[in-house]
């Protein structure tokens, strides 16, 4: 059977771009990760949330500058290997491939979680994975186009949240600033990995690269723009959860935002809040299946993954093989695993895929050279300091993939050496 595996159409824009990064940062971050980040350090989750951004931000213009250079399907896996060698490559492909698998269990539990009835939460959850694989399967246009409609609706219902925790009277938590190291720095740090999880989305617009009009101006524009708009949104949420709910409360917490609305006098919002909630962790499935199937395509096109993944549907033009795959594993993850509590997991993946990505953007020259090189010196710095304070399991976890991926390749290495 001849695979077809030639290069994928160019239909993003700007807008597309950016909606579709905002879409994986909304859904992944907002709904999921301030509780384990209250958890580890209170009202610290602040400092937190102000350290991620910073390494966030080292990372997207890393991300952004190479981008420009290598405007092709697989992010940093690309990277790592047109600058640093095919194993850098590699190790940073397997980290994202096999952490936002995970992410995509997740995603797909979280939405049944609010939107299934008791009983039928791995049923819903499969259904939506299939339903949201079929949307990319068709083309990336209906991706861009369904994402665009999510996030609107998602941060509409934000919107919400924020208005009705802060126009509450008689807000119970307004000294918070007395208690921000109470956990110390610790603390801090590990609510910073956690919180990193919230701005991982970004990527998605980078592994996409090769569907963007105009890439080496519009990725890094996106990129950017995606950062700072879901920064914006993050702060005005943890500022209104901590406010209304506390740190212990919000800590414990299993659906924080309807629990704020549940406190004040917006109780009528609840079920609109646990609608968004469902929104979200949609449109973050969508963009984590979109993101994933593309690196999936950019790793088997050079051998790292079955070749036949590579293949590029002649009509549509996605890579269907790919995403039907990731369907079908997600599928089986989710009625077999609860990942829900995979966040720690994939933030180790994703800082480990972005300490690449700043070390190969640090080897770029001066004509492809957008940002100084302490950027990049700081981001890489900043991955390793929350790698090491991610909890052990998830650290223990995630380097136990790692050499899973290692012996595999070496393993497919040496065959093909026999062979020849």
């Amino acid at each position: 059977m001849t695979i077809r595996s030639g290069p994928l159409a160019r239909r993003l824009g700007l807008g597309d771009a950016v909606v579709i990064g905002l879409g994986s940062m909304i859904g992944a971050g907002i709904f999921a990760a301030f509780a384990p980040a209250a958890a580890a350090a209170g009202a610290g989750l602040l400092i937190g949330l102000a350290i991620a951004a910073v390494v966030a931000y080292c990372n997207a213009s890393s991300s952004a500058q190479l981008a420009a250079q290598y405007p092709t399907s697989g992010g940093t896996y690309v990277y790592g290997r047109e600058r640093l060698g095919e194993w850098a490559g590699f190790l940073a492909g397997w980290a994202f491939v096999i952490g936002k698998t995970a992410s995509c269990a997740a995603m797909a539990l979280t939405f049944a979680a609010y939107a299934a009835p008791a009983g039928w939460e791995k049923p819903v959850a499969v259904a939506a994975i299939l339903a949201l694989a079929a949307v990319n399967y068709f083309g990336v246009s209906r991706t861009a186009g369904l994402t665009r409609i999510i996030v609107v609706f998602v941060l509409a219902v934000l919107a919400l949240v924020v208005i009705a925790g802060l126009t509450a009277t008689g807000t119970p938590h307004t000294d918070l600033g007395l208690g921000m190291f109470d956990h110390g720095w610790y603390g801090i740090l590990q609510a910073a990995g956690l919180l990193f999880f919230a701005f991982a989305g970004y990527a998605r617009i980078a592994t996409m690269g090769e569907e963007v009009k105009d890439p080496a101006r519009t990725i890094p524009r996106a990129i950017l723009g995606a950062l700072a708009l879901a920064l914006v949104v993050y702060i005005l949420v943890a500022v209104t959860l901590l406010l209304v709910l506390g740190p212990e409360r919000l800590a414990a917490s299993s659906a924080p935002l309807a629990d704020v609305v549940a406190a004040t006098d917006w109780t009528w919002a609840a079920p609109v809040v646990r609608i968004g909630a469902a929104a979200a962790a949609l449109g973050a499935l969508l963009a984590l299946i979109a993101g994933i199937g593309r690196t999936s395509l950019a790793m088997a096109r050079n051998r790292d993954l079955p070749a036949w993944l590579s293949a590029v549907h002649p009509v549509h033009t996605v890579p269907h093989h790919a995403e039907i795959a990731l369907a079908l594993v997600v599928s089986v993850l989710v009625l077999t695993v609860d990942l829900r509590g995979a966040i720690g997991f994939s933030s180790f993946g994703v800082l480990l895929y972005y300490f690449v990505a700043n070390v190969a953007a640090f080897t770029q020259d001066r004509q492809h050279r957008r940002y100084p090189k302490p950027v990049q010196v700081l981001g890489a710095l900043g991955c390793i300091v929350l790698v090491a304070t991610l909890p052990l399991v998830s650290i223990g976890v995630g380097i136990c993939v790692l050499v899973v991926g290692v012996v595999g390749r070496l393993l497919v290495l040496r065959r093909r050496r026999t062979r020849a």
